[in-house]
């Protein structure tokens, strides 16, 4: 692919740059019309109706094909809409193109080029010094810089060939420019310079959706196909950030077909088809540690980014990296309660223990505690009651520690009923911890 250049003045320049881009070849599509056998015409598909044309079908079949056999290098009219193989119909004769341009280039792919400077002048050309580099709207990446070695010399209608690669990492509009400096026949300095443009495109879209259940995130990735080839998923991994850990969840079926065909070192590639075909991915996201829930997040609450690699048909490979995808706002606790044991048979209006745990979730020391069932819970459904003091009084509970505690309770009502509305009042910061714990139990009448 030629460039452009210095207008008039490149016509005076006894070299010029030639690029091609080198990646995989394509097939090569016949745009001949439908081939067609000859049988076909001859033979209706009504002559197996009746049975005596049709037992004397192998015998004209074998004398048509002894017929139709024709020299493979016969290109006449008639010979090229035959079916000379049955592959024939499938329109590919097995030929591979070179890129006739740029063609489309996309954000995470290798932009790979030949590049021939020529010279089509009738003198000799010395002290050539070539220059190639890629300008972006951000920055200026030199990929040759022949400044210290200089070519020595190129021959009348000579050339000098050679490669660059550079890693696509950001969109739109991109300029290749190639430059030489050059004494020409007559020892007089010259400069060529030359510039080839080309835009990138993003090949794919992720959209993700972070869901919380409790203490675990669910990230789900949708990730689609913008290019015009089908893209085959290598990769598509997710980094946790720090104090997180990360599971791939996939359907059962799929995972035990695949682990018992491919074993655990080869991994199928995912389709993802051309113009639009999306596939989603699911991921189960949990605090790598107990206390990694005490960690202060500064800022976002980032859960990490999505490495992804894939093929096109002919194995063009490609990678990107995501940025940081965050999450829901963490609403740090500061206590927790949980229940330790429950009577496995609650009578009803007679007293019984409940075991608890109140569990200081900070780095500090926190209590003393009073602990009571909310009025309005009591008031709302009465089902279950303090039985004694109302208030109970719990002492200090150290950082990361818990204290273990009893509550007192009466069933007034039978059947599936709820303990709800615990409090805790910290008596120090006067803060109040509401709806921490709710209990189903079940009470019999006798």
């Amino acid at each position: 692919m030629s460039g452009g250049g210095g207008g008039a003045q490149q016509a005076a320049h006894s070299l010029a740059f030639r690029v091609m881009r080198l990646c995989r070849p394509t097939l090569h599509v016949d745009t001949a019309p439908l081939k067609f056998d000859p049988c076909d015409i001859l033979f209706g598909e009504d002559l197996f109706d009746d049975p005596i044309a049709a037992s004397h079908l192998p015998r004209l079949l074998s004398s048509q094909s002894n017929t139709s056999i024709s020299d493979p290098s016969d290109l006449s009219y008639r010979s090229r809409f035959l079916l000379h193989h049955p592959t024939d119909s499938l329109g590919f004769p097995g030929l591979l193109v070179l890129p006739q341009a740029f063609g489309a280039i996309y954000l995470g792919e290798t932009f790979c080029s030949y590049i021939s400077i020529n010279n089509s002048s009738n003198f000799e050309v010395r002290d050539v010094i070539i220059k190639a580099e890629i300008q972006t709207e951000r920055q200026r990446i030199v990929l040759l810089d022949t400044s210290k070695t200089p070519v020595e010399s190129i021959r009348a209608g000579g050339r000098y060939d050679f490669i660059v690669e550079h890693d696509v990492k950001e969109l739109g509009a991109h300029t290749l420019v190639c430059t030489a400096l050059y004494s020409d026949g007559d020892s007089e300095r010259k400069y060529l310079p030359q510039f080839f443009k080309f835009i990138v495109s993003n090949p794919l879209s992720v959209r993700t959706k972070v869901r919380n259940v409790k203490e675990t995130t669910f990230l789900e990735a949708c990730i689609e196909n913008h290019t015009k080839s089908n893209l085959y998923m290598d990769q598509v991994e997710f980094e946790p950030a720090q104090h997180w850990s990360v599971t791939a969840l996939k359907t059962a079926d799929h995972s035990l077909e695949h682990s018992l065909l491919m074993g655990e070192t080869f991994k199928e590639p995912v389709l993802i088809r051309s113009g639009g075909g999306i596939y989603n991915y699911l991921y189960e996201l949990k605090f790598s540690s107990p206390h990694s829930t005490q960690v202060k997040v500064e800022g976002s609450n980032v859960l990490g980014k999505l490495q992804i690699t894939w093929r096109t048909n002919l194995g063009e490979p490609g990678r990107l990296q995501t940025q940081h995808i965050v999450g829901n706002p963490i609403t740090r606790k500061e206590i927790e309660l949980d229940a330790e044991e429950i009577p496995p048979f609650i009578i009803l209006d007679k007293p019984f223990l409940v075991s608890l745990n109140l569990i200081n979730l900070t780095e500090r020391v926190l209590g003393p505690f009073e602990v009571w069932l909310s009025e309005s819970d009591l008031l709302d459904e009465k089902a279950v009651m303090v039985n004694g003091l109302q208030t109970m009084t719990l002492g200090e509970v150290a950082a990361f520690s818990s204290m273990k505690f009893e509550l007192n309770l009466i069933a007034t009502k039978h059947g599936i009923q709820k303990i709800s509305g615990i409090t805790v009042f910290d008596t120090v910061e006067k803060k109040t911890y509401n709806s921490l714990l709710e209990l189903e139990i079940y009470v019999d009448s006798q």
